[in-house]
């Protein structure tokens, strides 16, 4: 089963790409991670959409179309999205590669609140399906710039395996009725 992992942060040593690494290393034997890297996306164009589409845009709806489900992980920006993961999201508003396709929604705890309710809205109104048990705030209280720091602090080692067991699982189940599709109180 592929998963395509998708970090809402653009910075090197990010928290939240750590977290989707740290994923990767724990979930199920059967799950592999493929990254994508938002940042290669042109500015979103409706426009562009009726004619050629950009080829990093055809890329990403491929990606996703090729994927059993998607991971993201994002931070939060002045109480919202960044803009580069907003600008994936509307280049895969037209497609049908994303509606009913399982997410798992990864953050910081304690960080990206307002982000996080943004998210579940935005992937609510696209058709996605949030997998609430594997879509968590994972206790990192600051310390995560690595997959291997992740890894080491037990408490978030073990919430990341039982959400990705959880995410294989819901993806096993992909075209059964949508389950879990109302987040966790954040």
């Amino acid at each position: 089963m592929k998963v395509l992992a998708i970090s809402g942060s653009l910075r090197r040593g990010s928290s939240n790409t750590a977290l989707l690494e740290a994923a990767s290393v724990v979930a199920p034997s059967d799950v592999t991670f493929e990254f994508y890297h938002v940042g290669a996306l042109p500015s979103f164009n409706p426009d562009l959409e009726m004619g050629a589409l950009p080829a990093a845009a055809g890329t990403l709806r491929s990606r996703v179309g090729a994927a059993a489900g998607i991971v993201i992980s994002t931070p939060e920006y002045a109480h919202g999205l960044p803009g580069s993961l907003k600008n994936a999201l509307d280049w895969l508003v037209g497609s049908v590669e994303l509606p009913d396709k399982p997410a798992a929604l990864l953050w910081v705890e304690g960080r990206g609140d307002y982000a996080q309710a943004q998210l579940h809205e935005v992937l609510r109104t696209m058709s996605v399906r949030i997998v609430t048990d594997a879509s968590i705030a994972v206790p990192l209280y600051g310390q995560a710039s690595t997959a291997d720091v992740v890894l080491a602090n037990p408490g978030a080692r073990t919430a990341l395996t039982e959400a990705m067991a959880a995410f294989r699982d819901a993806m096993e189940r992909a075209g059964g009725p949508a389950t879990g599709s109302v987040p966790r109180p954040l």
